[in-house]
């Protein structure tokens, strides 16, 4: 195994594989808990330096939490189990105990027999690279082997029964106390993961009417042809009952998807467009600056410019969003598959505080969906996945790097442009595609797809 186990989003894998398994998760409890009890030496709240551990609802779930727990209680830390909650749930009720660190175990919006460890701060924000360095080398030395904790010095684990209704209190705070949702229909699939109690049961709370489906989570069917993976059914089941609006989830709930009246679907670049510019003209966007991806569309740009604001692009990846929120000051960024940060609510992607956002707006200008998306135009992008062997440099792979540069070249001249990079979470290379003519754009994807098809591709 190598001794670089930290992706874009924490630990991430197959279950019971390296690194996904118990042993190394019982490590990483171990050197997770001597981490955080020296960043913060009193402990923050009485008693003992204690770590939040919540999850999703995938089976392997239950393999994880006790490995990492009997790490972390092995150092002389205690556990505050939360169950199935919502990633950004896991962050709050971190920071609403006092705790050291959150641990949340998820692997996102991946299948059902992945599964991963995320981290949070007692702040509630992603670890840094200098502090996840710190846990690798930990896991991977031999420098707390010889830290035993002993008798009444070694942690106890208790269970927090209240953890899922704190969050839904929380994520309620965030919607304005003279708007309700009172004769609105909304059709939320939840996946099959964490949100399965949560989501509804704020909407319901705020006077919608609710109709859910993927809530009968069996362990085995998170994002399995539901949530936000695969949209289509909620913009179907919109249809079928005449909803207002619909609201996907991924496992973890730490994105969303919407979908409008009429059946066709709301990505990330189309909430940050119409939460942006009406934060632009209420004068509440932090510098006037959105932060999104490279991912995002080059339209999305041109719609904040217009509204009198800018756009800054990091690295795909919420985490990167998140730095540059937090290093400049910034409170509303994104990625275009439904990570949503609103910094005035949230320290990080929040797929029901978004969507209660663009509710919120709703509301505000008595429109619906539809009508608030036209506030920008989406250039044509295309964005292709195809699945590799192995991640090999493109600049290794035959012609592909030259025919990237010569779909630049083209494109460019209109003003579009070429990414392709490999997904951080997952065996794929993602191509992304944009300019004025699709034709163009299709016969870019298929000749670089191709070359990299024949060569690593599954």
């Amino acid at each position: 195994m190598s001794n670089k186990i930290f992706g874009t989003d924490g630990v991430r894998g197959t279950a019971n594989i390296e690194p996904i398994t118990a042993e190394t998760a019982l490590k990483l409890g171990r050197a997770a808990a001597h981490v955080f009890k020296n960043l913060n030496k009193q402990a923050r709240g009485r008693g003992k330096h204690k770590i939040v551990i919540g999850k999703d609802t995938r089976l392997s779930g239950y393999m994880l939490e006790n490995a990492i727990s009997s790490g972390i209680l092995s150092m002389g830390v205690d556990v505050l189990f939360i169950g199935p909650v919502p990633t950004p749930g896991v962050a709050y009720i971190t920071r609403s105990l006092r705790a050291d660190a959150g641990i949340v175990i998820t692997a996102s919006h991946n299948p059902y027999a992945d599964n991963g460890i995320k981290f949070f701060r007692a702040d509630g924000y992603k670890l840094d690279d200098q502090i996840e360095g710190q846990i690798e080398k930990l896991v991977f030395g031999g420098e707390i082997e010889k830290v035993r904790p002993a008798a009444e010095e070694i942690g106890k684990a208790v269970r927090i029964d209240d953890a899922l209704g704190r969050y839904i209190e929380f994520a309620k705070a965030g919607f304005p106390k003279n708007l309700t949702l009172e004769n609105l229909h909304i059709v939320v699939d939840c996946g099959n993961g964490a949100a399965y109690k949560s989501s509804p049961c704020v909407l319901r709370e705020l006077g919608a009417k609710v109709t859910v489906f993927g809530n009968q989570p069996d362990g085995k069917n998170i994002n399995e042809d539901c949530g936000s993976m695969f949209p289509e059914k909620l913009c179907a089941q919109v249809v079928a009952h005449k909803a207002d609006i619909g609201i996907a989830h991924d496992g973890d709930a730490d994105r969303v998807l919407l979908c409008d009246e009429n059946g066709k679907l709301t990505d990330g670049d189309d909430i940050m467009a119409i939460a942006a510019t009406n934060m632009l003209a209420q004068g509440t966007l932090a510098e006037k600056t959105l932060v999104a991806t490279v991912m995002s569309n080059a339209g999305l740009e041109a719609a904040i410019k217009k509204a009198g604001g800018k756009t800054i692009r990091t690295s795909v990846g919420d985490k990167h969003v998140i730095d540059e929120l937090l290093k400049k000051g910034f409170n509303f960024g994104g990625e275009q598959s439904g990570h949503l940060i609103f910094r005035d609510f949230s320290t990080t992607g929040d797929g029901l505080v978004a969507a209660l956002q663009i509710l919120r707006i709703m509301r505000e200008k008595n429109q619906p969906l539809s009508k608030l998306a036209k506030c920008w135009t989406r250039f044509p992008q295309l964005v292709t996945n195809v699945k590799v062997r192995e991640k090999i440099p493109f600049e290794k792979l035959n012609d592909v790097l030259t025919l990237v540069s010569a779909a630049e070249s083209e494109l460019k001249a209109a003003g579009g442009r070429v990414l392709l990079r490999y997904s951080g979470t997952e065996p794929k290379a993602r191509l992304l595609l944009e300019g004025r003519d699709e034709a163009d754009l299709k016969n870019w994807s298929h000749k670089i797809c191709g070359a990299i098809q024949r060569q690593i591709g599954v």
